[in-house]
């Protein structure tokens, strides 16, 4: 018997090792703008966040407002770097494919980011195909992370109550969104990861942190 009706993946450092691409390109322009950061700081800051709801830290940080045409830019640069350069998270392939085929391919990826970026990624790296039309982005519901609307949608969209989902995660803000859900939350730690630490997942509610991929399966039944 599954543990879970449904699984529930968010995507930006849980399926796909985007984060410091994605972080790289918004480090050099906020710099270009005069505020500079390091890619470490720059992912404390910003990882588990929509760049759209930071415009007005950024503006403060900068001293220049954050228009639609700089946001675009960004994207436009972000996609790039990100096709040219994304990998997947390690162990991942088989993780979705094993957890996709115990549950009847009821899963689904619930990111924070735009849809654009999401299904660029996921095709890249051959994971769309498990996914199909169960994409939902944050960029769509009234509210992204850590709010939990994506998850709901996600939820609801599968026809099951987000109570009985599981949850993967990799920040804060997602945790926290996930729990608002009232789905439990597996927050997946790799031993390289800086921004975040396995006290920050647990207090943000948490029940289970692992660090390899290949554990997924079976934690999930």
């Amino acid at each position: 018997m599954m543990k879970f009706e449904a699984i529930l993946f968010d995507c930006d450092g849980v399926l796909v090792d985007s984060e410091p691409i994605t972080n790289g390109v918004l480090r050099d322009m906020l710099a270009e703008r005069g505020w500079v950061l390091t890619v470490a700081e720059c992912m404390q800051q910003f990882v588990g966040k929509a760049v759209k709801d930071e415009v007005d830290l950024i503006a403060q940080r900068t001293g220049e407002p954050v228009t639609e045409a700089w946001l675009e830019a960004f994207r436009n640069r972000r996609n790039t770097a990100l096709l040219a350069g994304v990998t997947a998270i390690s162990n991942v392939l088989p993780c979705v494919r094993d957890v996709h085929a115990s549950y009847g391919g009821r899963i689904a990826c619930a990111s924070g980011a735009d849809r654009f970026k999401v299904e660029l990624m996921l095709r890249k790296l051959d994971l769309l195909k498990y996914f199909e039309d169960r994409v939902f982005s944050g960029y769509e519901t009234p509210r992204s992370k850590p709010f939990p609307d994506v998850y709901l949608a996600a939820a609801a969209a599968l026809g099951v109550d987000a109570a009985r989902c599981a949850v993967v995660e990799d920040t804060v803000p997602g945790v926290t969104a996930g729990v608002a859900a009232g789905a439990t939350v597996f927050a997946y730690l790799p031993a390289s990861t800086l921004h975040v630490d396995a006290a920050a997942l647990r207090q943000a509610g948490a029940r289970h942190v692992f660090s390899d991929m290949a554990d997924l399966p079976a934690l999930v039944g």
